[in-house]
C-alpha cells in the first residue's frame, strides 16, 4: 500500500481552495437571489450564472487542493476528458438544482430536491475527478468514509440553496458564503480520507497531463472567470434599482415635456 499526503505545499492548497469555494459560493448566492426577484429570460440568465459560478467554484476548490495530493513512489497525472467531464457535471448538476429551487412552487419540497440533486452532483464531481487520477497503482475507497462524504455535500448543498432563497442581508449572505466554503472543503477531505493505494509495479509510462500542464491553467482560467463575474454582478443594478432608474426617466420625461 503507497502512503499518500493530502499537505504536501502545506496550508497554501486548503487555504487556496477554501477561497475559491468560498467566492463561488457567494457569487452563486448573489445570482440566485437576483433571479429570485426577476422573472422570464432575466431570472433563468441569472440562475445559469448562479449555476456557472457554484459548479466552477466546486471544482475549483477541488483540484486547487488536489495540488497538495501526492503519492509515495509514484508521479500523478489527470486524464483529461474525464477532468473536463468533472467539471460539466459540476455545472450541470448545481443548475439542475438552482433551477428546482429558483421555478419550484412549493419551497420546502423544491429545497429538499434540490438539495439532494446539488449534493449529489458534487460527490460525483467529486469521485469523478478522482477517476481521471492516474498513478502506478489503483486507488480504492473506504465505503463508510465515501457515505460521509456524500451526505456533507448534500448537507451543504441544501444548506446553500437555502440561504439563496431566505438571505436578503448582504452580511449575512457573506457569512453564508463562508460557513458554505467550510462545508465543501469538509466534504473534499472526507473523500480524501476515504482513499488507499495499492501501487503495483510501473511496467508503463502514465498516460494523461500533469496537473501543471492541464489542471492548473484551466483552475487560473476559471478563478478568472469569478472574479469576473463577481465585478460584473456587483456593478449590475438590481431589479428594485432597474425600477427605480425607469421612474426616475420617466419623470425626468414628463418634466422635461411641461417645460416645452
Amino acid at each position: 500500500m503507497g502512503s499518500t499526503d493530502h499537505f504536501s505545499f502545506g496550508w497554501l492548497t486548503p487555504v487556496l481552495s477554501y477561497a475559491m469555494a468560498c467566492v463561488g459560493a457567494a457569487l452563486g448566492l448573489r445570482c440566485t437571489l437576483r433571479a429570485l426577484s426577476a422573472t422570464g429570460a432575466s431570472r433563468r440568465n441569472w440562475l445559469l450564472t448562479a449555476a456557472a459560478a457554484i459548479g466552477s467554484g466546486i471544482w475549483t476548490m477541488h483540484f486547487v487542493a488536489m495540488f497538495g495530493f501526492t503519492v509515495n513512489g509514484t508521479e500523478l497525472r489527470y486524464d483529461v476528458p474525464l477532468t473536463v467531464l468533472s467539471l460539466l457535471v459540476a455545472v450541470a448538476v448545481v443548475g439542475l438544482g438552482v433551477f428546482v429551487v429558483g421555478h419550484g412552487r412549493h419551497r420546502g419540497r423544491s429545497l429538499l430536491l434540490g438539495g439532494l440533486t446539488t449534493g449529489v452532483g458534487v460527490a460525483a464531481m467529486h469521485y469523478l475527478g478522482m477517476a481521471a487520477v492516474r498513478i502506478h497503482g489503483e486507488l480504492h475507497y473506504r465505503f463508510g468514509t465515501v457515505a460521509l462524504s456524500v451526505l456533507i455535500a448534500v448537507a451543504a448543498a441544501t444548506a446553500a440553496l437555502w440561504a439563496a432563497i431566505t438571505i436578503r442581508n448582504v452580511y449575512a449572505a457573506a457569512a453564508a458564503s463562508l460557513v458554505m466554503g467550510i462545508a465543501v472543503s469538509c466534504m473534499h477531505y472526507t473523500g480524501m480520507a476515504a482513499v488507499h493505494v495499492h501501487m503495483e509495479p510501473a511496467r508503463t509510462g502514465l498516460g494523461g497531463a500533469t496537473p501543471m500542464q492541464f489542471v492548473f491553467p484551466l483552475a487560473v482560467g476559471l478563478g478568472s472567470f469569478l472574479f469576473l463575474t463577481a465585478a460584473f454582478v456587483s456593478l449590475s443594478p438590481t431589479a428594485q434599482e432597474s425600477a427605480a432608474y425607469r421612474e426616475a426617466g420617466e419623470i425626468a420625461v414628463e418634466e422635461l415635456g411641461r417645460a416645452a
